[in-house]
């Protein structure tokens, strides 16, 4: 099931125009542990989700679904 964060991050992987695989190797993460975290199966730890907000340049409030609006860091 979907939970915020996943949401989140499936928007910001359509964004991107980045495949799966593409990124999990930008972020040095395994594809299936992107993939979990892209369908609510699991989420990311604190670490993961500052590597995620500086990636996309949103803050981890956006992440997580507490903003509205992507902030450059």
């Amino acid at each position: 099931m979907k939970n915020r964060f996943s949401k989140k991050l499936t928007e910001l992987i359509a964004e991107s125009g980045k495949t799966q695989n593409a990124l999990s190797a930008e972020l040095a993460v395994s594809k299936q542990k992107l993939s979990n975290w892209k369908t609510g199966h699991t989420e990311p730890d604190l670490d993961d989700l500052i590597l995620l907000a500086h990636h996309f340049g949103v803050t981890v409030d956006f992440l997580l679904g507490l903003e509205d609006g992507a902030e450059e860091l």
